[in-house]
């Protein structure tokens, strides 16, 4: 069988199929559905530094091949998820990738400071792209803010950063190039696309914070030019997110210049894609015969 370990330069994993942050929960969730041995690893729901209520409802919506979603980082805050999720977490034979985000640096290197003390995590990633929530945004559409939020959080961790990077900007390679010159491992991309949907009825919108976060295989073709024009331009490896479900789908990806993938919208009607994709691949790549996933990745011509 061909190798499917994959290496995002400090950030080694067994196979380049995880789970995105926020359709995973925190693995509990999924356990009577999903082999974790077999992902290559598995990023829990966004933390941050106090608990958050999130935004009103309605915080979902499903469009026209995809979905809609304003949840604003609903979560416990990060002393409750060290205490009662982490545990569980690092009990599972996957890597385990903590998300992160915050108001400001500062919050950023704290949390990055706590969990970089802990033993047994994979990494970091840096949400400084969430789309539904008031500030996080402005990071990740600023080169010079998101290169200030990576390089303070590499000074104060020494576990591998991933910057999970905005489609909603005019040049995601600038962004990319800045997160790599100041030291991420890896860049993942995208999050959700801004959008809306409304009740022409009502004169409303449908979602209760107006605006959302569209994903799912709307977005899948614009994720991979995101993905290809990063790739091409960024020396830093990419993780490919956006409307990934099938096999031909995470080859698209990896094709494009994908190092790994995330697998998003799926989870929620399909509990078990995640692990269903990982065979997949090992039974996709000894079709072609090819002996490691590495001799697929960037190879568009």
């Amino acid at each position: 069988m061909a190798s499917l370990a994959v290496s995002l330069n400090r950030l080694s994993l067994a196979n380049p199929i995880l789970v995105a942050s926020g359709t995973f929960g925190y693995a509990r969730e999924m356990e009577a559905f999903v082999d974790f041995s077999r992902l290559g690893g598995i990023i829990p729901k966004t933390i941050t530094p106090l608990p958050r209520r999130g935004n009103p409802p309605p915080r979902t919506v499903e469009t026209a091949s995809g979905m809609l979603n304003s949840i604003g980082l609903d979560n416990d805050g990060i002393d409750y998820f060290i205490a009662s999720h982490l545990p569980y977490l690092l009990s599972l034979d996957t890597a385990i990738i903590a998300n992160i985000a915050g108001k400001d640096v500062g919050e950023f290197v704290s949390m990055a400071s706590r969990l970089g003390q802990v033993e047994g995590l994979a990494g970091l990633e840096l949400n400084i792209s969430c789309p539904n929530v008031s500030g996080g945004v402005d990071f990740g559409t600023n080169p010079e803010m998101a290169a200030k939020v990576v390089s303070a959080v590499r000074s104060a961790c020494g576990l591998p950063v991933i910057a999970k990077l905005t489609p909603n900007v005019t040049s995601i390679a600038a962004i990319a190039q800045a997160a790599a010159e100041a030291g991420a491992d890896a860049v993942s991309l995208v999050n959700t696309f801004l959008g809306m949907a409304i009740d022409w009825r009502k004169r409303r919108p449908v979602l209760g914070n107006t605006l959302g976060g569209l994903s799912g295989p709307a977005i899948k073709p614009l994720a991979l030019r995101c993905v290809y024009q990063v790739a091409q331009n960024v020396d830093v490896p990419v993780i490919g997110i956006g409307g990934i479900a099938s096999i031909d789908d995470v080859m698209e990806f990896l094709v494009a210049g994908a190092s790994a993938v995330q697998i998003g919208t799926a989870n929620f009607y399909n509990p078990g894609v995640s692990e269903t994709l990982a065979g997949a691949l090992e039974t996709c790549l000894a079709d072609i015969g090819v002996e490691s996933v590495g001799a697929v990745i960037g190879s568009l011509s």
